[in-house]
């Protein structure tokens, strides 16, 4: 095997041992924003010596039950103590979690846009549980993301940290709008939100997670409400489908911005481009 080959090889192995480590580590988050979200909304501790037990039987985990998504499949999804059904919302956490971080990983590398890319996915998610289940986001939670955005723009300098107070004007001041508009239509826990993504993400990303989510949620309510499943007056926590938007805009953002450019003549902000 020649040398070239040997080292394309070796960097091959390299790249999947990180994908694999990353979707180890995302599966993880995933497993832990999960347990903290349904304790949250139970208000129940999540923090401290507190341990993990079964849903419905409150028997104590072992390390055997907590193993992120191959204790769910290797238990068919019972609980080994009392065999009843295991909360799909446990695996699939693991498995959106796992899947989107490892994802973020080969998007961006070990970098400051990933970081920030981690901290919206995982914040995120955690507010789409609470949202999902009892249709209210902890405003601590959003503005704990949008800080620690700013925090990452520290060493950017100070047009990285005024792109991330941008941003928050922007996805909060946007949803207000309308709240105002509609007398109530959405919550403030969307505005604070989105005041936290935009906080992480920077004004362009922002205004572009605004833009996706309405157009997910679109994609989502429309079909449903076509097929009376759903009716207009029907409480639909908007969330998820802002948190996706964000999501997907961390992977496809610079290609709308710098087609944008054309005409608005921007470019993706640090530290995207």
């Amino acid at each position: 095997m020649a040398p070239s080959d040997m080292i394309s090889t070796y960097s091959q192995i390299e790249f999947i041992i990180s994908m694999l480590f990353a979707f180890s580590a995302g599966a993880s988050a995933g497993s832990f924003i999960n347990a903290a979200a349904m304790r949250t909304t139970s208000d129940k501790k999540w923090w401290g010596g507190e341990r993990s037990s079964c849903d419905k039987c409150g028997k104590i985990l072992g390390t055997l039950d907590l193993v992120p998504i191959l204790s769910y499949i290797f238990l068919r999804g019972k609980c080994r103590y009392c065999s009843e059904p295991i909360s799909k919302r446990h695996f699939a956490s693991e498995v959106i979690s796992g899947t989107l971080t490892a994802a973020l990983y080969a998007r961006w590398g070990l970098s400051p846009a990933l970081a920030i890319s981690l901290a919206v996915l995982w914040f995120s998610l955690f507010n789409s549980l609470t949202d999902i289940e009892i249709g209210y986001i902890y405003d601590v939670w959003a503005v704990a993301l949008g800080a620690l955005g700013i925090l990452i723009r520290i060493p950017a300098g100070w047009a990285a940290m005024l792109d991330g107070l941008l941003g928050a004007v922007i996805g909060f001041g946007f949803i207000a709008m309308i709240i105002l508009i509609s007398r109530g239509g959405m919550g403030w826990g969307d505005a604070m939100l989105m005041m936290g993504i935009g906080g992480a993400v920077g004004w362009r990303y922002s205004a572009l997670s605004l833009y996706a989510g309405f157009m997910i949620g679109g994609i989502v309510v429309l079909p449903l409400m076509a097929a009376k499943k759903l009716k207009r007056k029907d409480a639909i926590p908007l969330g998820p489908f802002l948190a996706a938007g964000s999501v997907f805009v961390l992977f496809t953002g610079d290609i709308f911005v710098r087609r944008l450019s054309y005409f608005l003549g921007t470019r993706p902000g640090w530290p995207w481009g």
